[in-house]
């Protein structure tokens, strides 16, 4: 006889995990059948939490299934993984349908192996890639868009990288055997294990997708969600970072930013400032170099405010770069909107 489920461990459960072990417990013929009579979004959150549940205790099992307790009491535990989600998944849906579910599981989205590595995150391909034969970086490199293989090969080592850049330029038209075996590779080492590790927080996600919506679209969708989620859209507001914010700098992250920053820009992004940003700027200048900058925001005339958010937003970045590289330190979190 199992001993007494732990019920913190129940209760830690949530929901589509739930479903899933009472499908895989119920066997593919009745799990099929649900699968049937499920809407499409449904069938993807229980065949994802499938196949991440590892094994499941039997104590587990047995509290979600107290009807067939005694049939399962000799079973032991379930294991749910790709190869028993797409097996079920199978029963019931058309292959590609089933291919296009497991893959979206498995690794990030993309219609082709080379869209997915480019939402991989460059520092983890760049670790997966380094172990691997600079003709095979060489390849991958290749099919990947050019921004995000600049970011790449930046993060691997200099005389791997340099050898890379050589097979690069020494490359002629790749084989499709040699490309489809470099793709059968990627597809079976590294994006499963890709998909096994641990994902970003959805929220961070979300705060860097909005960072880089205009102004009217993020308040469109900060808005939309406060109605939506208000938890949520507290979380994400904490966690991006918006040209209002740069009020949070010190004087010395001010004045390394100022050496940095296009002297064109400036002006223009500082037109639609508030007063306090543009407080904050100015008092960090000298007197001489304070009223040149006002000079030059009063001869701009009127700008369109596709011009100076286009500005902020360069400035913004280069506030986040320079975090990255430890020069300065920035705060997250995000006040009340600039009115222009």
């Amino acid at each position: 006889m199992a001993e007494p489920a732990k019920s913190e461990d129940y209760r830690n459960l949530r929901g589509t995990q739930k479903a899933a072990i009472v499908m895989l417990a119920l066997g593919e013929e009745q799990c099929g059948r649900l699968f049937n009579m499920m809407h499409e979004d449904e069938i993807r959150d229980i065949s994802a939490a499938m196949s991440q549940l590892g094994a499941v205790r039997a104590d587990i099992v047995e509290r979600l299934c107290s009807d067939f307790v005694d049939s399962l009491g000799s079973s032991g535990s379930l294991i749910g993984s790709f190869e028993s989600t797409e097996s079920l998944l199978i029963k019931t849906l058309p292959r590609d349908r089933v291919t296009q579910i497991m893959e979206e599981i498995r690794g990030p989205a993309g219609r082709t192996m080379w869209d997915k590595l480019g939402n991989v995150n460059e520092d983890v391909l760049a670790n997966y890639l380094k172990n691997e034969y600079p003709q095979t970086v060489a390849v991958v490199l290749s099919k990947v868009r050019p921004d995000h293989a600049a970011r790449v090969l930046a993060l691997l080592p200099d005389p791997f990288a340099m050898e890379v850049v050589m097979r690069m330029l020494r490359m002629e038209t790749v084989q499709k055997e040699v490309l489809d075996g470099v793709e059968r590779t990627l597809r079976s080492e590294f994006m499963s294990n890709l998909a096994r590790s641990a994902r970003r927080d959805s929220h961070e996600l979300m705060a860097e997708i909005f960072n880089n919506l205009d102004r009217a679209a993020e308040t469109r969708f900060v808005n939309g969600l406060e109605e939506r989620n208000r938890e949520s859209a507290e979380k994400i507001k904490s966690l991006m970072f918006t040209f209002d914010d740069l009020q949070r700098l010190s004087a010395s992250a001010v004045q390394i930013l100022l050496r940095s920053v296009e002297k064109d820009k400036l002006p223009i992004a500082l037109k639609g400032a508030s007063d306090k940003i543009k407080d904050l700027f100015l008092g960090n200048l000298s007197e001489r170099a304070g009223k040149m900058l006002r000079d030059d925001i009063a001869a701009l005339g009127p700008v369109r405010l596709r011009d100076v958010e286009e500005a902020q937003g360069g400035i913004v970045n280069l506030a986040k770069e320079l975090a990255a590289q430890g020069q300065i330190e920035i705060g997250g979190g995000k006040d009340d909107e600039v009115v222009f």
